[in-house]
Order: structure tokens, then C-alpha cells, then sequence
């Protein structure tokens, strides 16, 4: 029964830790002109890597969570770097 049980439980613990990642960017953090240019030169940087830049205009903002919530991994981005992009697309997208 005590082996049951504590199979049990790290099952649990494994598919917990196998489900879905918080999303880091929800929505607008930053504004300050500081904070933007960041943005933009971490989007500049770390995107150019691998492929060539989308137009901020592809995507309207909820696209740009979405985008950005696969891409941001893959470029290493902190969850604050992540967010300085995002800010700065939005910030100079015209949707």
C-alpha cells in the first residue's frame, strides 16, 4: 500500500512539472523610451540570429503573445527581455 501510495504521488509530481509554462508577457509592462529602445535592440539582436525581422505590423498584439511565447525560449530571452520586446513591438505597431 505505502509503495501505492508514494507511486502515486510522484506521478503526480512528474506530470505537474510536464504541463504548460506560465506565459511571462500577458500584456503591456513597460513605456519608458529607455525600456523601448531595449526592446528594440534585443529584438534587433537575439531575432536576427536566425532569421530575418518580421514587421512589427505581422501581428497585432495578442499575436505577438503568441509569437513571442515560442520564439522567446528558443532566442534564450529572460522573462524581462521578453517583455522589452514585446513592449517595444506593440509600441510601434500599427494595428
Amino acid at each position: 500500500m505505502k509503495k501505492l501510495v508514494l507511486s502515486g504521488i510522484a506521478a503526480s509530481v512528474f506530470l505537474v512539472s510536464c504541463g504548460p509554462k506560465s506565459v511571462a508577457v500577458t500584456g503591456p509592462k513597460y513605456t519608458s523610451s529607455e525600456q523601448l529602445a531595449q526592446g528594440k535592440t534585443i529584438f534587433e539582436n537575439s531575432c536576427a540570429k536566425c532569421h530575418k525581422l518580421p514587421e512589427p505590423a505581422k501581428h497585432d498584439d495578442k499575436g505577438w503573445i503568441n509569437t513571442l511565447s515560442r520564439m522567446a525560449p528558443k532566442a534564450k530571452l529572460s522573462d524581462d527581455q521578453h517583455q522589452m520586446v514585446y513592449d517595444y513591438l506593440i509600441s510601434v505597431n500599427k494595428k
